[in-house]
């Protein structure tokens, strides 16, 4: 692949789509030709699925299900549009991506998690990630920033013990594998993370 793919993952509330728009300011405001994009969604098969996944009516979908919903996103997304522009050499941000259905399905859900990478790395479909931007904040801390789960997301409404699983499945994740995490507790203001996610990624030459 000709272009730079950056995934943002956390729990909810940490700030990814604040950073994600700072992001796209710094993009368009230093001629950089970047991809904006977020998963489950990207495009329109998978926004659809997205709102299947997310529905609080379907309350009784079974773990499984999810995880296959999930994957079933990603690849559309990434076959129709990441690959495309990845190979055209344009740079790639996603909201949430792979990580965030093995935190989520694998250790929040209890799904085998080497099933769920398998899955991941179908769906992927040849695909691989450059970075990952770790929000590193506690859902706890999230959830009071946002001020509490939104209602008409079914993920969101899940207990705060499961929101501690995923965060704690992202901090495993990260251990595992360092060179491609980039993490950010987010304890300043927002801009003072955006300059240090701005720095991060200039050292790792996605930016000039």
């Amino acid at each position: 692949m000709k272009g730079k793919f950056i995934t943002i993952e956390g729990c909810e509330g940490v700030g990814k789509s604040t950073q994600l728009r700072l992001l796209k300011e710094y993009c368009e405001n230093n001629g950089i030709d970047a991809l904006f994009t977020r998963e489950p969604g990207g495009c329109e098969v998978s926004e659809k699925i997205r709102n299947v996944i997310l529905d609080p009516e379907n309350g009784d979908m079974t773990d499984m299900t999810e995880l296959l919903l999930y994957c079933a996103a990603r690849a559309q997304h990434t076959e129709r549009v990441i690959k495309p522009a990845l190979e055209s050499g344009r740079t790639v941000f996603c909201d949430r991506y792979c990580d965030s259905t093995a935190a989520y399905q694998g250790y929040a859900r209890g799904i085998d998690i080497d099933v769920v990478n398998a899955l991941n790395r179908a769906a992927m479909c040849g695909v691989s990630i450059d970075w990952t931007i770790l929000m590193d904040v506690p859902p706890d801390k999230g959830f009071a920033r946002k001020g509490g789960a939104q209602e008409s997301d079914r993920l969101e409404r899940e207990t705060l013990a499961f929101h501690k699983k995923v965060y704690e499945g992202f901090t495993e994740i990260a251990k595992a594998d360092r060179a491609r995490f980039l993490c950010f507790r987010a304890e300043g203001t927002k801009y003072e993370t955006h300059e240090a996610i701005v720095q991060a990624l200039k050292e790792k030459g996605v930016f000039q």
